[in-house]
């Protein structure tokens, strides 16, 4: 089933990726892997969780160094 644009949507003036560099610039985007993903509720859960696993890693480095 194809669907079609409606009429009150007007592109004729858009500029593909006007925003592409701006938006890579300050976005990192990651993919997780499904099992991951589901354990985690969204992106600030994700960031806390590295956040930690880098404190512990830097404890560690600085014990054995």
């Amino acid at each position: 089933m194809k669907k079609e644009m409606l009429n009150e949507y007007d592109f004729s003036r858009g500029v593909r990726g006007k925003y592409a560099k701006r938006y890579a610039r300050g976005s990192n985007v990651v993919v997780l892997a499904p099992d991951v993903a589901r354990t985690f509720a969204d992106s600030e859960s994700v960031n806390e969780a590295l956040r930690s696993l880098i404190k512990i890693a830097r404890q560690t480095k600085k014990v054995s160094a």
